[in-house]
């Protein structure tokens, strides 16, 4: 039997000879006067000496236990910390000091109730008059000293990462406060929240690998949403006039450290707005957010300072080609293309066209070095079409994106509100389509309805949160700010690296 199987079947016998003497070892409630942090705060001034009158309770889960004799200390952790308690058998009584704290092991969850004093090292601390083992941990933690470190395993047992690692635990209460932050600014400027199907009959509003379901009731092929963009636009054409959308959406591509085919986004769209409008409600959205998460608009990521205060650089996208990549893509040939994208799989740039070809050139020369936040504007007509035309041009249209350290962060235009325009360009999608694009967009026959009783002239943007987050909390990998992000199936009796290590069952 190994170590750790050795130390579950001792911790299974403790709950069963708790279970025989009358001790419920998963309670039903348990009623706390105080988290750690209220008591550290409102007790703060006491000085070293006898304990007060005022009483609290307090639980949480064991981090630490040390047992002398007839007296213990030891450290419950809640959301906001962790506290020291103090346990003495005269005080406690012989009956629960010995049938329940003598049965107590690391990660057991419990309740304790009595006053507070300052230890003579200064430490805040609980008298514990009253004990209750609330959870019984038939697993034990892991390793105190060292934490959780396998990154298999954290991804894999979140739960075990966050019980582990504090800083893992911050990162994730940061995440919270973005989304809400996100929420507040929208609705701070008269945007109303809505909801639109994640389960559609079409997969549009983005080029993206949808996934695909049936329903079975209907006989329905169904996708799962690759974005909300086309059903936040019928909302505009009913009377809507600015709406948003925290909305989780899916794409069926690889993962990376900056993908994970469940994603979150918000997205807004505002009527009687344009792109540079959007652009601008873009950089006031991440300012904020900065502020917020980081107490300032300069902020450090993977030991890069970054200025996030507004207003960000703009350039085109053609610009940026000259400006990084040091070639104007208007001079090059069928030479000069292959040379700049050898990248590319072979017989792949044949079938590009001119607005691929210098996507697929500033993605791979420029976009890894746009580190400082800018905007990149003015892209082409083929791979936009839900955008509408810049003024006076045939192949550009009014849209950004957002880089910042080298990742696109958001996405936006002046929305395309010509039906006519709008259906030419879905049919050029379909052919796309059949010369095998698995990305290209379907006809959206009812959207182009839509559009054709009348959508206002609007802008509409779409943000990454978990890349915001990312940026926000120092995160190298998107999986750092999921808490569940997608992983490889274990097969069975595989142990990833540092999976089962066991702590003793007491300090």
């Amino acid at each position: 039997m190994s170590e750790s199987s050795e130390i579950a079947r001792q911790r299974l016998e403790r709950a069963e000879e708790l279970r025989r003497e009358g001790v419920n070892p998963y309670a039903y409630r348990f009623e706390r006067s105080h988290s750690s942090a209220r008591v550290l705060s409102q007790f703060g001034g006491i000085l070293t000496g006898e304990p007060g009158a005022e009483e609290v309770s307090v639980a949480g889960r064991l981090l630490t236990l040390r047992l002398h004799g007839k007296s213990a200390f030891a450290h419950l952790g809640d959301q906001e910390g962790r506290l020291q308690i103090y346990l003495k058998q005269d005080i406690l009584g012989p009956e629960a000091f010995q049938k329940i704290l003598q049965r107590l092991d690391l990660g057991d969850i419990i309740g304790v109730s009595g006053p507070v004093f300052r230890t003579k090292t200064g430490e805040l601390t609980v008298q514990v008059k009253r004990l209750e083992l609330l959870t019984k941990a038939l697993l034990p933690p892991p390793e105190k000293w060292h934490g959780l470190k396998d990154v298999e395993t954290r991804y894999r047992q979140r739960y075990l990462d966050l019980m582990s690692n504090p800083e893992v635990f911050q990162v994730f209460l940061k995440r919270s406060r973005l989304v809400s932050e996100i929420r507040r600014f929208f609705e701070e400027q008269d945007y109303l929240e809505v909801e639109t199907p994640i389960l559609q009959p079409l997969a549009g509003g983005a080029a993206a690998k949808p996934f695909v379901t049936h329903h079975n009731a209907l006989d329905l092929e169904l996708y799962l949403r690759i974005a909300p963009e086309l059903y936040l636009k019928r909302l505009l054409v009913g009377g809507f006039e600015k709406v948003f959308e925290l909305n989780r959406n899916f794409r069926n591509e690889g993962i990376s450290v900056k993908h994970n085919p469940e994603f979150t986004m918000v997205e807004a769209y505002q009527a009687y707005a344009d792109g540079p409008a959007m652009m601008e409600l873009t950089e006031r959205l991440v300012a904020r957010a900065a502020r917020a998460l980081c107490g300032g608009t300069r902020v450090t990521y993977q030991g890069q300072e970054l200025n996030l205060e507004p207003p960000f650089q703009r350039m085109t996208m053609a610009d940026s080609v000259r400006h990084f990549a040091g070639v104007d893509p208007e001079s090059l040939d069928e030479a000069g293309w292959a040379s700049r994208l050898a990248h590319l799989p072979a017989g792949r740039l044949a079938g590009l066209g001119p607005g691929q070809r210098l996507e697929e050139l500033f993605a791979h020369a420029v976009e890894p070095r746009l580190i400082q936040p800018v905007f990149i504007t003015d892209y082409p007509l083929e791979i936009s079409p839900l955008a509408k035309k810049k003024p006076g041009s045939e192949d550009i249209t009014d849209r950004f994106e957002l880089f910042i350290f080298g990742r696109e962060m958001a996405n936006g235009f002046s929305e395309l509100n010509d039906p006519l325009d709008q259906e030419r360009r879905f049919l050029e999608q379909l052919k796309a389509r059949e010369r095998g694009d698995e990305e290209a967009h379907r006809m959206d026959e009812d959207f182009v309805c839509a559009l054709k009783h009348g959508m206002p002239p609007a802008g509409g943007m779409g943000l990454g949160v978990d890349r915001l987050a990312m940026l926000l909390t120092d995160s190298a990998s998107i999986r750092d700010v999921i808490l569940f992000p997608l992983l490889r199936p274990q097969k069975p009796g595989e142990e990833a690296e540092g999976e089962g290590q066991a702590s003793p069952g007491r300090e």
